[in-house]
């Protein structure tokens, strides 16, 4: 292939709001896996926070400060980091495949010549291959995440043998269709929203940091406040076989039905809101993280 026109290669340059459809797939992995682990490290302990509150079958009323504070007293400084390697772990490989599922679908769905127009429902669209296929490897090491928040000190590789060997392998991808359901959105939103108002905030498609960092706060919060109740089924659903669960209700819910139902029973209408506040906490910073993350890995490595 020849090599394109200076002028050419200007026009295409600017566009930071994806990567050029021809940029090298190690480019994209990188910057993806890069996204991931900055975004799921950063806020873990926020995220841990949320996973107490949507499990715990009793009120969990105080603020969220005090929360961490008496977590933090009562565990140890380190407790609301429990579980973090896994999700380091899964959060790479599940990323680099996430940002370079969509980047693929959207070169091919979009035609070269319209790849700095706005196009909404392409970029769902592209969200959503990105989502089913990351979600895909990222799944077994959410649960197992989950698990750990539930103050487990056991091992990361014994929580994994524990639920396979009690379980069963199926346990890993018990939550994957709500995952599913809640994620299609979030990320045909977070793709839309991000990208939206980037065309607001920076019309010239230059490379800026606050900009990118603001317009995924702006996904971020608006995503998560929207998929929180089934944020509540997913959680059920993962952490159901933990020693640290008791209600019999909650242990058999294997299924989104179930869960829902659950979740109604004992705590109503409400019991689909837990964990909102830190939820959108956790994944304004997180997602503006990602994107900011994201943007700078291409920039530096397209650069």
């Amino acid at each position: 292939m020849n090599s394109p026109e200076p002028a050419s290669l200007a026009t295409e340059e600017i566009d930071y709001e994806s990567l050029p459809p021809d940029a090298p797939l190690h480019c994209q992995l990188m910057a993806g896996a890069f996204a991931g682990i900055m975004e799921h490290s950063v806020m873990f302990p926020i995220d841990a926070l949320k996973t107490r509150i949507q499990s715990a079958t009793g009120s969990m009323s105080t603020g969220m400060l005090a929360q961490i504070s008496k977590i933090s007293t009562m565990e140890g400084s380190l407790a609301l980091w429990k579980g973090v390697q896994s999700v380091i772990l899964g959060a790479g490989p599940a990323h680099a495949v996430y940002f370079a599922t969509y980047e693929f679908t959207k070169s091919q769905l979009i035609d070269r010549r319209d790849y700095q127009t706005h196009q909404p429902l392409k970029t769902a669209l592209s969200g959503t291959a990105a989502t089913v296929a990351a979600d895909f490897l990222m799944n077994p090491f959410d649960t197992i995440k989950q698990r750990m928040q539930l103050n487990t000190v056991t091992p990361m590789h014994r929580v994994a043998k524990g639920i396979y060997q009690r379980e069963g392998l199926a346990a890993f991808y018990y939550s994957y269709p709500t995952t599913i359901v809640m994620n299609i959105p979030f990320a045909a939103m977070n793709f839309v929203i991000y990208e939206s108002s980037t065309k607001i905030f920076n019309p010239g498609n230059v490379y800026n940091p606050l900009v990118h960092c603001l317009c995924g706060g702006i996904s971020g919060a608006a995503c998560a406040a929207i998929t929180t109740p089934l944020d509540c089924i997913k959680t059920v659903l993962q952490v159901r076989g933990s020693e640290s669960v008791s209600h019999e209700i909650l242990r058999k819910a294997d299924t989104f039905t179930k869960a829902t139902k659950a979740i109604y029973e004992l705590r109503g209408l409400k019991g689909f809101q837990r964990g909102l506040k830190p939820r959108i906490i956790a994944n304004m910073p997180a997602t503006a993280i990602s994107w900011t993350a994201y943007e700078c890995a291409k920039h530096f490595l397209l650069g």
